[in-house]
């Protein structure tokens, strides 16, 4: 088996809550941000329910169990029952949550804006601990674990990338960069690496939080890297999307299309790379060299990171509506008006699409039950 297919095999099968079914317990899906699943949409969707919060949905949800968790910038994390939309319970926190939830062993960590990073029972939304950083955490938490022991991982607007470990909230290590952390950082074969607003990719040892190496990114990137084969795979803002070769420190290929920034996180696929664009665009490259195959045309910017399933593609625009393409060629199959700006992205499980939006709601897109 090859080495990619390895990783998302791994991050499939990490993809699967306790009872076997499908979920999608973090930012973009797995540790190593791939934003693929083996879940399956329905032909024909429809707008299921909606669930009104009191500020903007900028964070994207986590399905696990048969709940959805999700941040809203009314301060609060939400736990929502999947089939319904109903509230199970609400967490407040002392600020806007736009961090991305992270459920794992029965618990829910997300950071707030207030500086704090949050660890929450999964089923009753009960204060298990909380560890403070210097400042705001936009990006969402990441996870480890060696041996028994399991640890997450966040980064904060105070330059920091941040250890902790998960039972008990205490600092395992902390690893300075040169400016924000404003996305998530991606884990794979026992190291993390995230591109900074200080136009550097780090490549960090998790056991240890020693800097590994220090690439240049040529500009600051704002948004959560994908790595698969000690490859990154990221887009900055002097207008470039990128592959890295991280073992060799140097810059595979480069995709430079119009004079427009890359905020999306990628898709990552056997033989393609999918991200959005603030050029209005869905883009779609071969994985290897980073020639165009297809691209999508929307009406806003595309800050949203598209989601992975059986051969379609789901992503949001700030047009206010929300695309489902097919992944062979990147034909619209289907799209939904919601009419506000949908900087969240996509989390897809058990047959559901669930996003939130800058009005205020969560979505759930499914197939009507009879």
């Amino acid at each position: 088996m090859k080495p990619l297919f390895c990783l998302i095999l791994t991050a499939l099968l990490a993809a699967r809550s306790s009872s076997g079914a499908e979920a999608w317990p973090m930012f973009h899906g797995g540790p190593a941000l791939l934003g693929v699943t083996s879940a399956k949409l329905p032909d024909a969707l429809q707008l299921l329910w909606t669930f009104k919060t009191q500020g903007p949905v900028k964070s994207s949800a986590a399905i696990v169990n048969g709940k959805v968790y999700i941040g809203s910038n009314d301060t609060n994390l939400y736990a929502l029952d999947l089939v319904t939309g109903k509230p199970v319970w609400v967490f407040p926190t002392g600020g806007p949550v736009e961090s991305s939830p992270l459920v794992l062993d029965g618990r829910v960590y997300v950071g707030s804006t207030d500086a704090f990073l949050y660890a929450v029972d999964a089923t009753n939304g009960k204060p298990v601990w909380k560890y403070e950083t210097g400042d705001k955490i936009l990006g969402g938490p990441n996870w480890v674990r060696t041996g028994d022991q399991t640890r997450i991982i966040v980064g904060s607007y105070d330059y920091k990338l941040h250890c902790v470990d998960a039972v008990t909230g205490k600092p395992a290590w902390t690893y300075e960069s040169g400016n924000y952390i404003n996305g998530s950082p991606a884990v794979a074969g026992g190291r993390t690496v995230f591109g900074g607003c200080d136009a550097l990719l780090h490549v960090i040892d998790l056991a240890d939080g020693k800097q590994v190496k220090e690439v240049e990114a040529g500009a600051y990137v704002a948004g959560s890297l994908a790595l698969a084969d000690d490859k990154a795979y990221f887009g900055h803002f002097e207008n470039e999307f990128q592959c890295v070769d991280l073992a060799a420190g140097k810059k595979l290929w480069t995709f430079s299309d119009r004079a427009f920034p890359f905020y999306s996180s990628p898709a990552v696929l056997p033989d393609r790379v999918l991200f959005g664009g603030r050029d209005k665009r869905l883009h779609c490259v071969r994985r290897d060299n980073g020639e165009p195959l297809w691209e999508l045309a929307t009406r806003g910017k595309v800050d949203s990171s598209p989601a992975v399933c059986a051969g379609k593609a789901v992503v949001g625009s700030e047009d206010g509506r929300l695309y489902v393409v097919s992944l062979a060629d990147g034909k619209e199959l289907w799209s939904y008006e919601i009419g506000r700006p949908l900087d969240s992205s996509p989390a897809v499980a058990e047959g559901r699409i669930v996003i939130g939006c800058d009005d205020g709601s969560v979505y759930c897109f499914g197939a009507k039950t009879p």
